[in-house]
């Protein structure tokens, strides 16, 4: 099942798990938690900001909150400090790893004094993936003359029988080829004697860009339909933009243990949006997740602090394998015009001989 969360994995209103309505003063500033710890080696981001809302004349604002000290405690008293890298950006060390059976606690003390702390998460294991498969497909809409096309990612895994298993699956931001045709360049408008000439460029046809979305597909599953047995699911779609399967992509696929209270957060949030079409829309009620205030506990805090073991598989999609493609998208210029692309592939790019 496919659905969209709000970067990172914890978002969207919330504060115990049942949905109820709650009154706020106008403008109320919601502190959000962003980010989870996971068994892959570190460092582990974990972001924290104030949104303004309901009635705020600047509703929708996000600010980074800065400054704070950010923890996360493990059930053996085992403290972890995370560092500031970016205004209201907190990182563990490289080293950072999250241990299956253990319970992981996010506490966070802000500069004012006021301090957070989530409830202990417990890290389940989770089912190894046997492979990650590829469908090409094509969605109809509205507009007749214009289909959606895109890949399915669909993961083939063995569940185990001798426990109740909850899932959650995202995918790392994709990495793919950018095609350019910089012989096509032409002069701008304001060229004073060839407004509109040709004008080669020496460079350059191919870069490459990692994508950076803050809005995030994502997909979760008990198994209590396929306990104990081989089973398949769809985990994401990954539209056909015209530029991503030029050539080659890149992505990760996360395969994720989680606790049954995440999972009924993430379900009523997979819920909510349903309802409202869009992550950017104000959700009909609001969902309690793991983080309270101790100050005060009928502060609403957004966000659901996970810790989850994850099994992961790289995996990179040729456009000759797949049999729907959007029109491709002619770039004129140089490949680093496009924003954030550049001509050296990144330390992970690795694909396979053809």
């Amino acid at each position: 099942m496919l659905k969209r969360l709000l970067v990172i994995c914890l978002l969207i209103p919330l504060s115990c798990i049942d949905p109820y309505n709650i009154g706020l003063e106008e403008g109320e500033q919601l502190l959000t938690v962003e980010g989870f710890i996971n068994t892959m080696p570190g460092p582990h981001v974990i972001k924290l900001t104030r949104t303004d809302t309901y009635g705020s004349v600047f509703e929708g604002l996000i600010r980074p909150v800065r400054q704070a000290q950010v923890i996360v405690r493990d059930s053996e008293g085992l403290v972890t400090f995370l560092e500031e890298i970016e205004p209201g950006e907190y990182q563990t060390p490289a080293g950072f790893v999250a241990r299956v059976g253990l319970s992981y606690t996010l506490q966070i003390r802000l500069l004012n004094g006021r301090e957070y702390t989530s409830f202990p998460e417990r890290v389940n294991p989770v089912a190894p993936i046997d492979s990650v498969s590829i469908r090409s497909v094509q969605i109809a809409t509205e507009n007749r003359l214009q289909d959606r096309v895109g890949v399915q990612l669909v993961a083939h895994f063995k569940d185990p029988g001798d426990q109740n298993n909850f899932y959650y699956w995202r995918t790392r931001p994709g990495t793919y080829v950018v095609v350019a045709n910089p012989e096509l360049f032409t002069n701008p408008p304001t060229h004073p004697t060839n407004p509109r000439g040709p004008n080669p460029k020496d460079c350059c046809d191919i870069c490459y860009l990692t994508e950076n979305n803050r809005l995030q597909d994502f997909a979760i599953a008990s198994d209590e339909d396929f306990n104990g047995l081989e089973t398949s699911q769809i985990i994401t779609f990954i539209e056909d933009n015209g530029t991503r399967f030029r050539r080659t992509f890149r992505t990760e696929v996360l395969q994720m243990g989680i606790s049954q209270e995440a999972h009924r957060f993430l379900r009523l949030v997979d819920q909510q949006l349903g309802i409202t079409g869009s992550v950017f829309d104000q959700p009909p009620a609001n969902i309690r997740g793991n983080m309270i205030s101790l100050d005060d506990p009928n502060e609403l805090v957004l966000g659901y602090f996970i810790a989850a073991d994850v099994q992961s598989q790289v995996l990179y999609i040729n456009n000759q394998d797949l049999e729907f493609r959007a029109t491709p998208r002619i770039i004129a210029d140089d490949c680093r015009v496009v924003p954030n692309a550049t001509t050296s592939p990144p330390p992970f790019w690795n694909p396979p001989a053809n």
